[in-house]
C-alpha cells in the first residue's frame, strides 16, 4: 500500500518537460506542454473542418455546424441573445476542458490535474463575469449590486469575489483528481477487464460532465451579474 501511495504521489506530482535555455532557463511542465498539443490540435482540426465550405452541409461540416449550434443554443438559453458576444470565449472555455478531461485515454497527463490549470481557468472565468456586469451595468450599477437585495450583504457578495474563483477551480480539479484516484485503485486491485467499463464513466463521460458543468455555472454567475 505504500508503494502504491508512493507511486500515486509520483503520478500527482506535475513533473517538468524541459527547459527553455533562455532567462537562465525556463522551466516547462507536462500540464503546459500538453496543453500546447491541445491547442495545435484544436486549430488542425477548425482548419480541417471549415475548408470548403458547401451550403448544403455534408460530412464532418454537419459535425462542425451540429456543435456550435449546440453551444450557442445551450449558452443562449442561460445568457439570452444580449450575451452572444460572450458565447465563442465559453465555447472554447468548454472545448478546451472536454479535450484536457479526455487526452488521459491517449496516455498524456490530463492538465486539469494540476491545481494550477483550473485555478488560471477559474481566475479566467471570474474576470469575465465582474467584465460582463461592469459592461452591461456601468461601473456604478456593478459597485451598487454588492447591496442587492440589501446593504447589509455587502460584506457577502464582497467575498463572492475570492469564493466563487475557488469553487469553480476546486470544484473542477477535485472531480479529476477523485476520478484518477478511482481509476488508479480499480488497476491496482482489479487489473484486468474490469476498470474498462469504469473508464467509460470516469475517463470519458466525467470529464465531458466537467466540462459542461465548469462553463454552465461561469455562465449563470454572468447571468447574475448582467441582470
Amino acid at each position: 500500500m505504500e508503494h502504491f501511495a508512493a507511486e500515486l504521489m509520483s503520478e500527482l506530482d506535475n513533473k517538468i518537460s524541459f527547459t527553455i535555455p533562455i532567462f537562465g532557463g525556463i522551466p516547462v511542465p507536462n500540464s503546459v506542454l500538453v496543453t500546447w498539443i491541445i491547442m495545435a490540435v484544436i486549430m488542425i482540426l477548425t482548419l480541417v473542418f471549415v475548408r470548403n465550405l458547401q451550403i448544403v452541409p455534408k460530412g464532418p461540416q454537419v459535425i462542425v455546424e451540429a456543435l456550435v449550434g449546440f453551444i450557442n443554443n445551450f449558452f443562449e438559453g442561460i445568457l439570452g441573445h444580449e450575451g452572444r458576444k460572450y458565447f465563442p470565449y465559453l465555447g472554447t472555455v468548454m472545448i478546451y476542458i472536454g479535450f484536457a478531461n479526455l487526452i488521459g485515454i491517449f496516455g498524456l497527463v490530463s492538465p486539469t490535474k494540476d491545481l494550477n490549470v483550473t485555478a488560471a481557468l477559474s481566475i479566467m472565468s471570474i474576470i469575465l463575469i465582474e467584465s460582463s456586469g461592469i459592461r452591461e451595468k456601468g461601473v456604478k450599477g456593478w459597485l451598487k449590486s454588492f447591496a442587492q437585495p440589501m446593504g447589509l450583504l455587502v460584506p457577502i457578495n464582497f467575498l463572492e469575489l475570492f469564493i466563487r474563483p475557488l469553487s469553480l477551480c476546486m470544484r473542477l480539479y477535485g472531480n479529476v483528481l477523485g476520478a484518477f484516484v478511482v481509476m488508479e485503485l480499480l488497476k491496482l486491485c482489479v487489473p484486468m477487464v474490469v476498470p474498462v467499463p469504469f473508464s467509460f464513466y470516469f475517463d470519458i463521460f466525467d470529464g465531458l460532465i466537467q466540462a459542461y458543468v465548469f462553463v454552465f455555472l461561469t455562465a449563470l454567475f454572468m447571468k447574475e451579474k448582467m441582470e
